[in-house]
């Protein structure tokens, strides 16, 4: 990266931009490489101003876990137009495109040293539990009643959608398509008996 040209900001857009800088690397290593003497020569800032910012480099990478966290939920939002499997599906493709633009960074979050941090797992908890009552909200439309058996089932779907991606990432067995019917699918199948997820899903 080329350093940044110093210039005035408020302090909610300098803050923003040191997020910005370190999300931007966490593409190309792993957070815990992540040197905050870097990026404060990257944003034109002394070391010194960059902990005005952050109390320390965990803070600071704390930060930048809850900037990717946000950015994938934006990423991933529903279009609540589409009639209710499609919304599973367009949501569903937007995170297969997401973790691929960002296959660096998603691996390393979440297979990376990060992923012991308490601190860093509550964030990725976060951004889980906001996914699954996004997933939650829309099931009544698909014909599925929640309940703590389902809400239960859809954390396992969740689960299973991260170690799928993370494997299909690191060696893509199936196609882009494939893996998208393969998530999709799945979500039927662990939420409601085998006949009417088959009916639900046309396969009936």
């Amino acid at each position: 990266m080329e350093a940044v040209k110093r210039t005035r900001m408020s302090p909610e857009e300098r803050r923003a931009q040191l997020i910005d800088l370190g999300a931007r690397m966490l593409a190309e290593r792993p957070l815990e490489q992540i040197s905050v003497e870097e990026i404060a020569d990257q944003a034109g800032v002394s070391r010194g101003l960059l902990f005005h910012y952050f109390a320390s480099k965990h803070d600071y990478h704390l930060a930048i876990v809850q900037h990717a966290g946000a950015e994938m939920l934006v990423r991933t939002e529903p279009d609540l137009t589409l009639p209710p499997l499609e919304i599973l599906r367009s949501s569903v493709v937007a995170y297969v495109d997401y973790v691929s633009d960002n296959r660096n960074s998603y691996v390393s979050l979440l297979r990376g040293a990060a992923s012991g941090d308490p601190e860093m797992r509550d964030e990725f908890e976060r951004t889980r539990s906001a996914l699954a009552a996004r997933i939650m909200d829309q099931l009544p439309r698909l014909g599925i009643e929640p309940g703590d058996r389902i809400a239960l089932a859809v954390r396992g779907w969740i689960a299973f959608v991260e170690e799928t991606a993370i494997s299909w990432l690191r060696e893509p067995v199936i196609s882009r398509e494939e893996l998208i019917d393969l998530i999709v699918t799945a979500l039927p199948a662990v939420t409601l008996p085998a006949p009417v997820a088959a009916a639900l899903l046309g396969q009936a």
